[in-house]
């Protein structure tokens, strides 16, 4: 395919997909479950977090985060007694588990309580041009309060050369605007022409076969490659070809 040609076919699968039935089976499903601006936002982070393997697994695990956080996720980090928050400790996703969520908590607490929570630290870094120096930043903050080792590998590092997927997923759902319904566009205050794609094995190997993407890995420098690809197709938000790119993958085996 030329160029036009692949704008117009990526154009085309991404309208097909970014739709309210693509809901159903993605784990943005669990913050579309909530109203109020601050449960979207941690339901969705914390969703984010633990998005790797199996959706349906995934999808079942944050449900069980909710219920644990009585379905009220901004009250329960908030203002979670003690005996609430030991209940944190019987939660497992693959290796993340429920020391990690227990100081997900409370980072999120400090974020809330101190920082206006989480948008306005992604904002207060933003570099022209992209997010990815803002994560590193999010995540230095994020990872101030007292913490088991274990947990930071759970907050990738773009500074570090991870491609971030799991927190891009989540920047996507927050800040995209665009009235079809799947994500959210609360976070007024961080452009879309910032959002890098979130890279894993589905969008890499797409991408990788329609000529968006020549590195192997799937790194930071990968992104970064990726990134410029899609951004000439569309400056304006080029995170959109993640829901082509994706669907591709996940749903047709392209």
């Amino acid at each position: 395919m030329n160029p036009e040609e692949l704008k117009s076919f990526l154009d085309e699968k991404a309208d097909y997909y970014n739709r309210p039935n693509f809901i159903e089976s993605d784990p943005i499903q669990i913050p579309h479950g909530f109203d109020l601006r601050e449960d979207i936002e941690i339901s969705a982070f914390l969703t984010a977090i633990i998005a790797w393997g199996n959706r349906k697994s995934v999808i079942s695990s944050a449900r069980k985060m909710m219920t644990i956080m009585g379905d009220s996720p901004y009250d329960f980090v908030m203002s979670a007694t003690d005996a609430q928050m030991q209940n944190l400790q019987s939660f497992v996703h693959r290796t993340f588990n429920g020391a990690d969520l227990y100081a997900f908590v409370l980072s999120l607490r400090h974020l809330y309580q101190h920082h206006g929570g989480m948008e306005p630290v992604f904002a207060a870094n933003l570099t022209e041009g992209s997010l990815q120096p803002a994560i590193h930043e999010f995540r230095k903050l994020f990872l101030l309060e007292q913490h088991p080792a274990r947990v930071a590998r759970h907050v990738s590092d773009p500074m570090k050369n991870s491609a971030a997927k799991r927190i891009n997923m989540f920047l996507r759902w927050m800040v995209r605007r665009d009235n079809r319904g799947v994500d959210f566009g609360l976070w007024t205050n961080l452009p879309m022409n910032s959002l890098s794609c979130p890279l894993d094995v589905h969008s890499g190997k797409v991408a990788r076969k329609l000529g968006l993407l020549m590195r192997r890995q799937d790194d930071a420098k990968a992104l970064s490659e990726l990134d410029a690809s899609l951004r000439k197709m569309n400056p304006d938000d080029p995170v959109k070809y993640d829901f082509a790119l994706f669907g591709l993958g996940a749903f047709e085996g392209f």
